[in-house]
């Protein structure tokens, strides 16, 4: 790069405009100033300021298409470039007038011209893009990466689902795809009438409808938020009320033991699946902790046979859910068969719930509908409250959270297994 040259008081370089941006740029050389009358400084900041104008030049190129999501991060991009925060035409118009006057300054060219990408980045004239909710969904993607974080291959998969299940039927209740800015109260009202109206006549629960609606508002206000798009709509009264929302019914000490356990009940069942239920009913885990289990989690050669529920690929539920259980009974027994852990529903603990309910339900193993798999984990909670265990036990054994501050490290392996040799099946 050639030397800087001293113009009046400040240094400046004399730069040809490479052809690629002559459309951007209305001249053939730039004298682009320094700020320094210091020979040395100016040999310094050179290549950065000639860097800082390319990708200025870069940004105004970017900006030169159809899209207005691309127009918009252009003009953001050229904006920072020049060292000014972009703000919407409405925000420029109420800036002091010395700063509102600086930026008019800024965008007329050296023929006097006003640069349209330059006003586009320093006075709000790019327009935020008129995003329909479909391609919201696409930009959510983006917007929201941060929640994939951790997530293994079948949670990603489990994540996006419902929100794309809640979008395609909003669009369809709609009867076309809105754009988010144009989204009204009236439209959301459609959508929970809809849904009053299915629950009527499916008999469902408010609970499909209100996670429908809570998925859908999130991806509309998370991406409104990051395009800086003003929503219009209000959110009163959406949700839908459950006058009993109720829990999943435990299954009793005695249909385990005279029904489910009875020998041969669970023939049928897949010896992983089975293994992963049988697993569940002295540790009480959630079925996809237990689906995801490898041989770093399973260590049977220990003096306390325990599982470990750790990450291993995927995301916890939460903090408190990472803990140890010592291996009893039949779970024992039942991990025996697989130390290895289950290769078949690692990655794909959905599966392993629907399968392990449809047979249940067929061959007449659960005490009536409301009863599945998960009743196992309560049913587990039901025999250590009633063998009269400790809270701060049952917490870290169920891995939940405590209702108080978490003090030293608990009990050890050796003790939480005495006190479940005591429920165990």
């Amino acid at each position: 790069m050639s030397d800087p040259i001293l113009r009046g008081s400040t240094y400046h370089i004399r730069k040809r405009v490479p052809r690629r941006y002559r459309d951007v740029e209305d001249r053939d050389y730039v004298w682009i100033s320094l700020h320094t009358d210091s020979p040395e400084i100016a040999r310094r900041k050179a290549p950065a300021v000639w860097t800082d104008m390319i990708e200025a030049w870069e940004a105004k190129l970017e900006g030169r298409g159809d899209d207005a999501a691309n127009r918009m991060a252009a003009a953001r991009n050229l904006a920072a470039k020049r060292g000014y925060r972009f703000l919407s035409a409405a925000e420029v118009a109420r800036l002091p007038l010395p700063e509102l006057l600086d930026r008019v300054e800024a965008v007329v060219t050296s023929k006097g011209r006003l640069d349209i990408a330059e006003a586009e980045a320093l006075l709000g004239g790019a327009k935020p893009p008129r995003l329909t909710v479909t391609k919201a969904l696409e930009r959510y993607w983006k917007v929201a990466a941060e929640k994939r974080i951790g997530k293994s291959a079948d949670q990603v998969r489990r994540w996006e689902n419902p929100r794309k299940k809640a979008v395609a039927n909003f669009v369809e209740v709609i009867g076309h795809d809105p754009v988010v800015a144009d989204i009204t109260t009236r439209d959301l009202h459609q959508f929970k009438q809809w849904w009053v109206d299915r629950m009527t006549a499916e008999g469902l629960t408010p609970n499909s409808a209100n996670k429908d609606m809570i998925h859908l508002l999130s991806v509309i206000r998370e991406v409104a938020a990051a395009e800086e798009i003003e929503l219009q709509f209000k959110t009163d009264r959406l949700m839908i009320k459950d006058s009993d929302p109720g829990t999943r019914p435990p299954f009793s000490v005695t249909f385990l033991r005279e029904t489910l356990l009875k020998k041969g009940a669970l023939d049928g069942l897949n010896p992983e699946a089975r293994a992963i239920l049988l697993g569940m009913v002295n540790t009480g885990y959630r079925p996809s902790e237990g689906a995801s289990l490898g041989p770093d989690q399973i260590r049977l050669a220990d003096r306390v046979p325990h599982i470990r529920i750790e990450p291993n690929g995927r995301q916890l539920k939460t903090p408190n859910a990472r803990r140890v259980i010592p291996l009893t009974g039949v779970s024992l027994e039942a991990f025996k068969a697989f130390p290895q852990g289950f290769p078949r529903y690692g990655t794909n603990s959905a599966s392993l719930s629907a399968t392990v309910n449809k047979f249940l339900r067929e061959n007449k193993l659960l005490p009536t509908d409301d009863h599945s798999l998960y009743s196992l984990r309560h049913s587990f909670e039901d025999r250590m409250l009633a063998a009269g265990f400790d809270e701060r036990i049952k917490a870290d054994l169920m891995g939940h959270s405590l209702k108080r501050e978490r003090y030293g490290a608990g009990a050890n392996l050796e003790h939480l297994h005495r006190l479940l040799k005591k429920i165990a099946l």
